[in-house]
């Protein structure tokens, strides 16, 4: 007998690949060794090996009811019927389970012979304590111990004792792990695209001969200018000054840079534009825009212009 509860203890500690429990009806086999009671002994017979088969249901995962039938393998010397209800403990957290089971047992011994004090045909209340794991998505493992008390018959007081192991096969399909839910992502916000105007502002001042001072008349178009560098603080403003062909080419160039810085300094003083933000070039009369022949075309030529284009948020 302690060969057999160690090996129960063996059995019971050798890891597995737990699989949730199953609800439903199963079937299995079982083995149990039996140490039967000093009273009940007869011809020095006091073990058997008993081999059955068991037929239940489990309820909820937590509860199960099971019959059973087996019969002395060894000496063909006793017959048991069984019903047994089994209480599952703890969480069912894919590892071994401890349960408790509570039940009758019957017991045959019609084919020994001498038996005395009502020992033939005898029921029993039994109890026990196990371990149960799930192996695979359909098969289970249990091993127990138990004390079966005859409550039938003579002889009071008399208690056997058990160790068994059982293999269940559930027909059920296992319960399906719970799936995490993805959480739901709000709808994205559309994104509204602002309306945008493209504003281009040109400034062309033109000057009298030989002269850098900006006439008034010019007016409209600097306050123009200053309004759309006001509006956008990020934009800066390039002045080109220009001559027209008479008079030496170094003195040209140095008055076409003297009518930009003019322009400029009109701007700056007037409406109070940050000067970091103009540049001014003076590129003399290397750019003619009309015939220096003519009084018109030097008109023309003696000229401070400038460009900027900005992108503007329409409400």
């Amino acid at each position: 007998m302690k060969k057999l509860f160690a090996a129960m203890g063996a059995l019971l500690l050798v890891g597995s690949v737990s699989v949730q429990a199953q609800d439903g009806f199963y079937v299995g086999s079982s083995l149990s060794y039996l140490n039967l009671d000093s009273k009940r002994v007869v011809n020095g017979h006091d073990e058997s090996g008993v081999l059955g088969l068991n037929l239940g249901y489990r309820f909820v995962n937590d509860w199960a009811i099971e019959a059973g039938y087996g019969t002395d393998i060894a000496a063909d010397e006793l017959d048991i019927a069984q019903i047994n209800a089994y209480r599952y403990l703890g969480e069912d957290d894919d590892s071994w389970r401890p349960y408790v089971l509570a039940g009758l047992s019957y017991f045959d011994r019609e084919g020994e012979s001498n038996l005395q004090n009502h020992e033939e045909y005898t029921t029993q209340a039994q109890v026990g304590f196990g371990l149960a794991s799930m192996l695979t998505d359909h098969l289970e493992f249990r091993g127990d111990v138990r004390m079966l008390h005859k409550i039938s018959g003579g002889n009071e007081g008399v208690n056997d004792f058990a160790v068994n192991f059982a293999l269940n096969y559930y027909f059920n399909d296992p319960a399906p792990a719970p799936m995490m839910e993805e959480p739901v992502k709000p709808a994205p916000i559309p994104v509204v695209e602002p309306e945008t105007r493209t504003i281009t502002v040109k400034l062309q001042v033109e000057f009298e001969t030989d002269k850098d001072i900006v006439r008034a008349i010019y007016g409209d178009e600097l306050h123009a200018v200053a309004n759309a560098m006001k509006v956008q603080e990020d934009i800066t403003l390039v002045l080109e000054g220009h001559t027209d062909s008479r008079a030496s080419e170094s003195y040209n160039q140095d008055l076409s840079q003297r009518r930009a810085n003019a322009v400029k300094a009109k701007i700056m003083k007037d409406y109070g534009i940050d000067g970091s933000r103009i540049t001014a070039v003076g590129y003399g009369e290397s750019r003619p825009v009309a015939d220096n022949d003519t009084v018109e075309g030097r008109e023309r030529n003696r000229r401070v212009v400038g460009e900027m284009t900005y992108t503007e948020v329409v409400d």
